[in-house]
């Protein structure tokens, strides 16, 4: 995976590489006994020729509440909605594929989540076939809108 900076939710960087601290984060959360659900995410956000894009990897504790890391990139072109919905599913996929022998380590179940509508009357949904078959084809649990949090409601939140 290309370096990234990664930061908690209340903006606390990550000094080390992200996979040392999901490692880190794995192992602690296994011995306090908890179990635990990933779900990884991306959404963007067009302003002008720029176009910001946040991913999180989302972390839920059964009944017991969960946390977050988030990574934002900026790229400065001009993309159609199809071409950048797809650009938010390689970015998840990218993430996923990259903690995939991790979670399986850890018995963590994992989803990928993207931000585009099942309902066909949004421009995103011309992407939604190929969108499942990239993630179903990888071997990973998709959700789309309205059941994707993971990128429609934590990355959306951190989309700057």
């Amino acid at each position: 995976m290309k370096q990234q900076q990664w930061r908690k939710l209340s903006g606390q960087r990550i000094t080390i590489p992200i996979e040392d601290e999901v490692r880190q984060v794995l192992m602690r959360e296994h011995e306090a006994g908890n179990a635990m659900r990933v779900f990884i995410g991306t959404d963007s956000q067009v302003k002008g020729r720029v176009i910001e894009f946040a991913t999180v990897i989302v972390f839920l504790r059964k009944n017991k509440g969960g946390f977050m890391y988030i990574t934002n990139e900026q790229v400065k072109r001009g993309m159609p909605i199809k071409q950048r919905m797809l650009e938010e599913v390689a970015r998840s996929i990218e993430v996923a594929y990259s903690f995939c022998d991790l979670f399986t380590a850890f018995n963590v179940a994992m989803e990928v989540h993207v931000d585009i509508n099942t309902n066909p009357n949004f421009k995103s949904n011309d992407a939604l076939k190929e969108a499942m078959g990239y993630i179903m084809g990888m071997g990973f649990a998709f959700k789309a809108k309205p059941h994707a949090f993971a990128s429609s409601s934590c990355a959306n939140k951190v989309v700057q």
